[in-house]
């Protein structure tokens, strides 16, 4: 099957040449396993995975997804089985890193809502996602992902992020010694993985799973559209608002999100300009300081 993969896959998976070179002949596989009609790829896309729009034998749509072994599909279909569409997309089959997905409206996100509004319909998603996790699941812990995140920020050389990164390790150090709970969370939730539904009006897209604490997974929805409070002069105050808005909303401590909150900015931004995405990684960083 010919097609060019979209160029933000291209770029993030430059090192997995032996893998996009692949990856014709895998969704070729998977196309034929499941007699799908493949209709188009999905651009600009994500950096982890190749997503295809597709029809089934009877005339049904479906999301075709192919990811790397580095994006750990197993885990992902592990999570989405667990979850059996509450909350989010429902594997309809898997197959060898490739997932048949119930379609979503890939192109109306919550991201297209007013900031009140899609925070709101966030906060109703993911709680649903907070679940008991499967009986000897092999999904990693809040500590053991976080660990690996801490070496790579020590690691990390800039001097300018120094005191930004010492707070946020401290804030790790002291969130690990203690998880108030162990539920199966969704690891990279944010609007944009909140895509418009058939079945309901809003459900989750590609988790990154682990288990641990909703602090943890909530972090991430406090910095959306970080751009935005960027941009205006009381974008401090209003990060601080959020933190505890989501946090009383959720029944989560808001000393525990802020922790969590800083810690993942403080990651994101690092790991950014590491990869030269320097204004993205400038952002986060900047959202951090306000913490």
């Amino acid at each position: 099957m010919a097609f060019e993969p979209p160029r933000r896959l291209v770029q993030a998976l430059g090192e997995s040449e032996d893998w996009l070179g692949q990856l014709p002949k895998a969704v070729q596989e998977a196309a034929d396993r499941w007699e799908l009609d493949v209709e188009r790829v999905v651009a600009p896309g994500g950096r982890s995975s190749l997503v295809l729009l597709v029809r089934r034998p009877d005339g049904s749509s479906a999301a075709l997804k192919v990811a790397p072994p580095s994006a750990s599909p197993e885990l992902e279909r592990a999570a989405l089985e667990h979850w059996d569409g509450w909350g989010a997309a429902r594997v309809l089959a898997s197959w060898d890193g490739a997932l048949l997905l119930e379609r979503l409206h890939l192109e109306v996100s919550l991201r297209s809502l007013p900031e009140a509004k899609a925070l709101l319909e966030a906060a109703g998603t993911v709680r649903r996602l907070w679940v008991e996790p499967p009986a000897e699941h092999g999904f990693e812990t809040v500590a053991e992902r976080t660990a690996r995140q801490a070496d790579a920020m020590r690691a990390f050389a800039e001097p300018g992020a120094a005191s930004l990164i010492s707070a946020a390790l401290a804030a790790r150090d002291e969130l690990t010694a203690f998880s108030p709970e162990l539920l199966l969370l969704h690891g990279n939730f944010r609007q944009g993985k909140v895509l418009a539904a058939d079945r309901t009006p809003w459900l989750a897209v590609g988790p990154e799973p682990l288990v641990g604490e909703r602090a943890y997974d909530l972090a991430r929805l406090v910095r959306d559209r970080v751009e935005d409070l960027i941009a205006t002069a009381a974008g401090a105050s209003a990060a601080r608002r959020r933190v505890n808005k989501l946090a009383d909303s959720l029944e989560v401590n808001r000393e525990r999100l802020r922790g969590w909150t800083l810690f993942r900015a403080v990651e994101s931004g690092t790991r950014a300009l590491a990869a030269g995405r320097r204004r993205e990684g400038e952002l986060a960083l900047e959202f951090a300081g306000w913490l």
